[in-house]
């Protein structure tokens, strides 16, 4: 499987996060209680746990599994690397992000 299985399984699951999971989070954040980052981390969290989500990572996973196994260079790196790579440069950003908030604004 080598490095482009290593890059397309992060791929795949933050995609599936990120595009439901974002969507539905931002949709039900005026009917949450929880304020702020605890209300989308709180909204992720809980797409974790559905079956389409992990069906949708499957998916997504063999889509970018696919494209990286392409004849074509050019076509391998505009259809794989570069999504993967921006995709899984955003999740650690967003990660990243939450832990600086998280550290920076806990109750003290």
């Amino acid at each position: 499987m080598g490095l482009r299985g290593i890059v397309s399984a992060p791929a795949g699951i933050l995609i599936a996060l990120f595009a439901p999971g974002l969507i539905f989070s931002i949709r039900n954040i005026s009917t949450s209680k929880a304020k702020g980052l605890s209300a989308t981390a709180g909204g992720l969290t809980t797409i974790l746990f559905t079956p389409s989500f992990w069906i949708l990572a499957i998916l997504f996973f063999f889509l970018f599994f696919a494209a990286s196994r392409l004849g074509s260079r050019v076509l391998r790196v505009f259809l794989f690397w570069v999504p993967a790579t921006a995709i899984s440069a955003l999740g650690i950003a967003i990660f990243a992000l939450m832990v600086f908030a998280w550290i920076r604004f806990r109750a003290r």
